[in-house]
């Protein structure tokens, strides 16, 4: 009997497998909260049958059915742990030139990898691959694997939807009310905020049009395909984006542009330490959970600084603070007897926990989800990107206080926002009805990415706006405004022709007549 069952088993895996699509994943940036939401992805559909190949600078530790990787590791410079106050205030002030070329360019030019090189110019054949998903950040110059295989391409967006691309993939962004991913506004903006917001999103998607269209040399080079990169969004047959309603906002979207957000977020998480566990079990009055992401080292923030985060802790007590610094020894000398630091903390499991009453952070979407998720109220201090928006975003839910820059953070100002946090209870009930919207779904996140990408998989191309077909001047109506306009200026010069022509017909000739006579008194007086 449990021989049968075993056969019948492996047949029915070997015949989910033959109807699976062969899917090839492309994340090349090396920035781990930009791997988490596509390993998610790419892992549910794995296991659901799908073959999957994933180019990724982070190999899974075990091999996974169904799931094999071509590893960039090493191909980059690491980021996880790795950023320092001084590579902070350079990429705050960069330009998006700068921005492009680092994390973009540099990215481009790992086509020429000989693994990337034998995947181009070899692709399996035994089967062929029915679907491409990729990452969509400012390499598109990867998009060119769409073309290069010829078939549909799924983009997925980390972030919030990237407002610069919007135009050519057909999006509706509409900057009154919808806040570009750099601003600091929310939905809800005065004139002088929009009027920011609007120049924001139209410098930064000219800007990064024009840069990202270098690229094109890699995509030519490589794929032999010779068309402006911005171009090649245009091939995008869906686009998954971690965003959200509750968090984001209610905006105008089209049926290829999914919100998958907080896809990453799981229940199941590796186990507390023990010490860690103890910790928090004995955190009778609450503990502060204390993050700023996988790569910033809060170790190396000025000295100031970090007396001024010990001299808050302290006042804290008897709540304790988890911290996550990567480099103990680093930090300054005199850290409060309340607070306990480790290089890693699974981070759900700490959400979890019971004695979790607030989470201090540097706003990064995928932290922020988390605590969204499990309803624990934040502490904001933004760094770059992003993340001035998502925390503006959850403060305008009164989710969290956000200190709007790492330049606000004095004694009074983090004391104040912890005070907020823990003895306000708006804010954890807020949260609370935050996680329960966040959860609220027809189906999860996953389930709905996994359907999506299958859906794609077997349509093709059907969720493409036609707007995609239109120029700038003719989605934004410049032509039919320019005619409507110009009819207008036509009609009343003709109106103003003819009421012309009308007036020295009725009144012309008894002008003219006075005139006549008015010479023939003049004569007989003369």
């Amino acid at each position: 009997m449990k021989l049968r069952l075993s056969v019948l088993l492996t047949i029915l895996a070997c015949c989910q497998i033959a109807n699976g699509l062969r899917i090839l994943g492309i994340f090349p940036n090396n920035g781990k909260s930009h791997w988490l939401t596509g390993e998610r992805l790419l892992k549910s559909l794995a296991e659901r049958g799908h073959r999957v190949d994933v180019i990724t600078h982070f190999p899974q530790k075990k091999p996974l059915p169904n799931y094999k990787e071509i590893s960039l590791k090493g191909t980059l410079e690491q980021v996880v742990n790795n950023m320092n106050a001084s590579i902070l205030e350079k990429i705050s002030s960069n330009s998006v030139k700068h921005i492009v070329t680092e994390l973009g360019s540099k990215v481009c030019a790992l086509l020429g990898h000989e693994k990337l090189q034998n995947l181009i110019n070899n692709p399996p054949k035994d089967p062929p691959y029915d679907l491409v998903i990729v990452e969509l950040f400012i390499a598109p110059c990867f998009l060119g694997f769409g073309r290069h295989l010829k078939v549909p391409i799924i983009g997925v967006i980390a972030a919030n939807f990237h407002d610069w691309i919007s135009d050519s993939v057909g999006y509706p962004h509409n900057p009154s009310f919808m806040p570009a991913l750099f601003s600091p506004y929310g939905q809800r903006m005065t004139f002088y905020e929009r009027l920011v917001n609007t120049f924001i999103t139209n410098t930064v998607a000219v800007q990064m049009t024009y840069y990202t269209n270098f690229q094109n040399e890699y995509v030519k080079k490589y794929f032999n395909i010779d068309v402006p990169t911005y171009e090649l969004h245009r091939d995008l047959s869906a686009i998954l984006v971690n965003s959200h309603h509750s968090l984001h906002g209610v905006k105008p979207t089209t049926p290829g542009v999914i919100e998958i957000g907080g896809l990453h977020v799981t229940e199941d998480s590796d186990p507390l330490a023990p010490e860690v566990k103890k910790w928090l079990d004995e955190s009778k009055h609450g503990c502060v959970f204390v993050t700023f992401g996988s790569m910033m080292r809060i170790e190396t923030f000025p000295e100031s600084l970090q007396k001024t985060f010990y001299k808050v802790f302290e006042k804290l007590a008897p709540i304790r603070v988890l911290m996550k610094i990567a480099k103990k020894e680093e930090l300054v000398p005199g850290l409060p007897k309340n607070v306990m630091t480790q290089s890693w903390f699974p981070q759900v499991a700490v959400f979890k926990h019971k004695n979790t009453k607030a989470f201090l952070t540097h706003g990064g979407l995928l932290g922020v989800q988390e605590a969204i998720y499990f309803g624990i109220p934040m502490i904001g201090i933004p760094l770059f990107g992003d993340q001035p928006t998502n925390l503006q975003n959850a403060a305008n839910r009164n989710l969290a206080v956000s200190l709007g820059s790492i330049d606000n953070v004095t004694e009074e100002t983090l004391t104040y926002a912890f005070d907020m946090i823990l003895k306000n209870n708006t804010y954890r009930d807020n949260a609370k009805e935050a996680s329960r919207l966040f959860k609220d779904r027809p189906m999860s996140a996953v389930d709905t990415a996994v359907y999506w990408v299958e859906y794609v998989g077997r349509n093709g191309n059907v969720l493409q706006s036609p707007a995609i077909y239109l120029s700038w001047w003719q989605l934004h109506l410049v032509d039919v405004y320019g005619f409507v306009l110009a009819s207008i200026a036509v009609l009343l010069y003709v109106v103003i022709r003819v009421l012309r022509y009308l007036k020295e017909l009725l009144f012309g000739s008894k002008s003219r007549s006075k005139r006549r006579n008015k010479s023939a008194e003049l004569k007989k007086k003369n």
